[in-house]
């Protein structure tokens, strides 16, 4: 947990690598994924790097993987993916060998693809020439019928009144197949060029056929076309030409006809034999391809991955060593170091690659060393900002705070179950699940915060259980500790009773934990639960934004600024502590206080003051007028203690806001007039001038006084206005938290009471439709809906009220060069 309450101290490192060892020792670093390169050569234009021919292999390569990998999926093989025992990088010998295979292998592929695309192209024109020898058959019946009857001839034309139509000669035809879609166009077109003078015949295949190239349905219709003339013969064949309209040679006569058809059905048998056992071969190759895959798209993703690495060092003037620079974690040198070692020893280096740790007024990258649980919560602080180096982390305080003030929001029993039953099986099945890569954003949303989930719902079954409160409905588990002191006639004829607080019943003078379930059936329920959960919300929220100010003083300790714990922290938490923890003080006061069980006046519950009127007129300095009997104040001096109070935050407003100032002018005064007397007696007015420059340099050392004091003035102002503002802001949980109860039970009264208030046998039937009903709500609304509204609450209550009282985020990630995290960023070599 180090790393996860401030990041992890790194180091600035150059490491000497020779070039023989360079792939080697780069393919070791990739696997422990513990650096983060610079680039070295950024004025370097990217096809002018040393190793781009490499890295341009490894992209032919790629492309040869995704063709065969499309011929795999058009197949419908199954590829297995592979996330244990990932094979390693290959070393320069076995480049050479996979490039070999790889090319082999995409050359039979397409040699197979281009033979398959043949023998269908071939297939297809014989289906398409039986059909046209097989429909025709009708259309030749009309044509021999037309040819003895020029009636019938004449009027069987597109347009009849012509001198050819009415001649008793033997008409010339085409035939052929055209697509379904183009007939229409087909069709006009012919009538314009010939001028009405064609008899057309058409038929649709039922059958789609298959297209060779992509293995698409067409659909596709015969059709005979008559006519009479040369000249017009040549204009049809442009016109089926334009169109793509498929000729097949077809005889005027039927036994030509009947013995052509038999003749082209045995060559498709021939044929169809021929494909079935291509495509039996096709599939053996691509199924032995399909094992070993998996395994070349990671050799060839690391191999990539370890060239465009090398294209960022740097070569030295004598070219005999390769100079890189990276960030490393402190804790992870000896593993660094251990890395460059084995890769000089793996091809045998006499000379030896080492690190030496630079110095460097860079800021580093922020590094919180994180594990499957606490990662979910680690990405909810850097998707409001990165922190910045060595900064407090909020994320080791979120994993309790944020389910917590969640469960404040969703506090049910009966929903928090279903939540937490959702995150523990994904947190059960993780390995199972995890290994399903999915491309729904919303589920890897989900998983990936699955530990987040079922904490969540987790702590709203403790809310839950603390209000008692399990889908609306009550739990009796201790017996009420409410006495009713009434008969049975009083009780059923009145329809509001008020039962006594001070009465005590079988020695029990208040419920062992949560709320009592009297509470579910009595008429000022609302009244009461909105008071209970407005005054909750308020404590725990000052008691946050107290943690978050105190968060402050672990950050000005570690960075040596130890005068703004002086100058910022103590007016902020003065401040709050004497406003707003002092209000919270009140409302414990008043509930110890003010009792049922007393015979003092002042101390009854009707004489219990207002808190929030009370805290108004202590900013106001006014006085309340309270009821007969009663005092204004709950404890003696009081109102001097507010004054004093009151009077001390005031003070601490020009505390905060010319503190800091003051400081830093007074600084600069003894620091330059420091400088200018050492400058006087050992240096010259031009080395006087320069060491002033680099003496003053420092935090706010490089502006100005005015904008010092301008930015502490904006500063000042919106930490007492967010004091008041946030405060109000964490009243979300109460109103949520009310909402979220009062939605329940209005689902409950209005939809599943429905079916269990019926007597007859009709609501035994009726109760599982409107079961089904009130579940399908409660999951959509109540769980889906309210849980999404309720965690963005909560996100918003972290990243504005807490983090903003210390948290800076203004640092960047580290990035380390890791083969899993590339392998699991880019799972899909598509």
């Amino acid at each position: 947990m180090g790393s996860m309450f401030r990041s992890e101290e790194m180091a600035l490192c150059q490491m000497f690598i020779q070039p023989e060892a360079a792939y080697t020792s780069v393919s070791a670093l990739g696997e422990i994924g513990a650096v983060q390169f610079r680039d070295l050569n950024t004025d370097v234009n990217a096809f002018q790097r040393k190793f781009v021919s490499e890295v341009r292999r490894c992209d032919e390569m790629e492309r040869k993987l995704r063709y065969v990998n499309a011929e795999v999926k058009k197949d419908n093989i199954k590829v297995a993916d592979i996330y244990e025992d990932l094979p390693q990088a290959p070393n320069p010998r076995e480049i050479i060998d996979l490039e070999a295979h790889l090319e082999k292998t995409e050359n039979e592929i397409m040699e197979l693809s281009q033979n398959a695309v043949n023998l269908k192209s071939n297939y297809l024109e014989l289906t398409e020439l039986k059909n046209v020898l097989e429909r025709t058959n009708g259309f030749f019946f009309d044509q021999e019928v037309s040819a003895n009857n020029p009636d019938a001839t004449r009027n069987n034309l597109i347009v009849d009144d012509t001198p050819t139509a009415r001649t008793g000669s033997h008409l010339a035809f085409v035939a052929g197949v055209i697509q379904r879609e183009k007939v229409p166009g087909f069709e006009r077109m012919l009538w314009r060029v010939s001028r009405g003078n064609v008899y057309l015949r058409q038929v649709e295949l039922e059958t789609p056929l298959e297209d060779p190239a992509t293995g698409t349905n067409i659909y596709k219709t015969v059709f005979a076309a008559f006519f009479q003339g040369e000249q017009l013969k040549a204009r049809i064949k442009k016109v089926c030409a334009g169109y793509h309209a498929s000729l097949y040679p077809c005889p005027s006569a039927a036994d030509e006809r009947d013995e052509m058809v038999k003749g082209v059905r045995i060559r498709l048998e021939d044929l169809n034999m021929v494909l079935n056992q291509t495509q039996d071969h096709r599939s053996r190759v691509l199924s032995t391809v399909a094992k070993e895959l998996p395994r070349w798209r990671v050799m060839v993703k690391k191999m990539k991955a370890i060239y465009h690495t090398m294209n960022l060092f740097n070569m030295d003037v004598t070219k005999k060593c390769l100079i890189g620079e990276c960030w490393v974690s402190v804790l992870d040198l000896p593993l660094v170091q251990k890395a460059l070692s084995d890769g000089s020893a793996v091809v045998g280096s006499t000379i030896p690659s080492f690190l030496n740790v630079i110095g460097t007024n860079e800021a580093p990258p922020t590094f919180n060393r994180t594990n499957k649980f606490t990662r979910g919560f680690q990405n909810l602080i850097d998707a409001y900002g990165i922190a910045s180096y060595r900064e407090a982390n909020p994320a080791l305080y979120t994993i309790i705070t944020f389910p917590f003030l969640f469960g404040i929001m969703f506090g049910d029993l009966g929903h928090g179950l279903i939540m937490t039953l959702f995150g523990f099986w994904m947190v059960n099945g993780e390995k199972k699940l995890g290994a399903k890569k999915s491309n729904n954003e919303i589920w890897n949303i989900f998983f990936g915060g699955r530990y987040i989930i079922f904490l969540m719902g987790l702590f709203s079954m403790y809310n839950g259980f603390m209000y008692n409160d399990v889908f609306s409905k009550s739990m009796n588990l201790f017996g009420s500790s409410w006495s009713i002191n009434y008969n049975v006639s009083t009780v059923m004829k009145n329809k509001e009773l008020t039962l006594n607080p001070s009465s005590v019943d079988l020695g029990t003078e208040v419920y062992p934990i949560g709320l009592d379930p009297v509470w579910q059936l009595a008429s000022n329920k609302i009244i009461f639960l909105n008071s209970y959960k407005m005054k909750l919300s308020i404590i725990f929220g000052v008691l946050h934004m107290i943690f978050g100010v105190c968060m402050s003083v672990v950050n000005y300790n570690f960075f040596k600024r130890r005068i703004s714990i002086v100058l910022e922290f103590l007016p902020q938490i003065i401040f709050l502590v004497l406003l707003f923890a002092y209000m919270v003080f009140m409302m414990f006061l008043k509930w110890v206080q003010y009792t049922a069980k007393t015979d003092f006046q002042p101390h009854t519950p009707g004489c219990a003051p207002s808190v929030l009127i009370m805290f108004i007129n202590m900013m106001l300095f006014k006085k309340g007028q309270p009821l007969h009997g009663c005092d204004e104040f709950m404890f003696p001096s009081q109102s001097s203690l507010q004054l004093t109070f009151v009077c001390i935050a005031v003070i601490c407003i020009p505390w905060m806001l010319l503190g800091k100032p003051f400081y830093i002018m007074y600084t600069r005064k003894n620091q330059l007039k420091k400088h200018t007397q050492n400058g006087t007696v050992n240096g010259s007015p031009e080395t006087n001038d320069e060491s002033n420059k680099s003496a003053v340099h420092g935090d706010h050392d490089e502006e100005p006084m005015s904008e010092i004091f301008i930015h502490q003035a904006i500063h000042t102002i919106e930490y007492v206005l967010s004091t008041v503002s946030h405060t109000a802001s964490y009243l979300r949980l109460w109103a949520l938290s009310l909402a979220h109860a009062q939605l329940s039970e209005v689902l409950w009264n209005m939809v599943l009471s429905i079916g269990l208030k019926q007597d007859s046998y009709k609501g035994a039937v009726m109760v599982y439709f409107v079961f089904a009903a009130w579940a399908f709500f409660t999951l959509a609304i109540l769980v889906m809906m309210e849980g999404l509204s309720a965690f963005l609450h909560t996100l918003r209550l972290h990243w504005v009220e807490f983090m903003s009282k210390f948290y800076e985020g203004l640092g960047y990630v580290f990035q380390p060069f890791s083969f899993k995290i590339i392998l699991d960023s880019d799972d899909d070599i598509e």
